[in-house]
């Protein structure tokens, strides 16, 4: 069975803490159907934060901080996605080089973060709106 959840938050940094404790009383409610999201909180809250707060520092830069990001959660028997959505200007992840080892750059790490903690990140825009769509499999 598939469980889905919402939860919309303004654009501001200081609704991470919020946004982060429901997505983990979500995932607690749902252990007992999936035991393997339970070593998999940890990482996927992580990318959680690193794609709420890329919509607040880049995507939403320069709007008011009333603007909302909306996160979608759809957890299932073999995976997890997560959907970030946001109102802010397009973005074009190709345009991001990886980060070389023993270099040190101003940003650009999250987009390679969120690849080494989910299975599949990719982006899309919607309309007026962007979605960062990210995938864990539980196996």
């Amino acid at each position: 069975m598939l469980t889905k959840a919402g939860y919309t938050v303004k654009s501001d940094l200081h609704s991470l803490n919020d946004l982060q404790a429901w997505f983990r009383q979500l995932c607690r409610r749902n252990q007992s159907q999936w035991t393997a999201i339970e070593g998999q909180v940890y990482r996927l809250n992580l990318a959680l934060a690193e794609g709420f707060t890329n919509a607040v520092r880049h995507a939403h830069a320069g709007l008011p901080a009333d603007t909302r990001i909306e996160v979608k959660v759809a957890l299932g028997p073999a995976h997890v996605e997560i959907q970030i959505w946001d109102a802010g200007h397009p973005f074009d992840p190709n345009s991001i080089e990886e980060p070389q080892p023993g270099t040190l750059r101003k940003g650009g790490y999250g987009w390679f973060l969120l690849r080494r903690l989910v299975d599949r990140v990719s982006y899309d825009r919607q309309g007026n709106r962007n979605c960062l769509r990210m995938q864990k499999s539980w196996t």
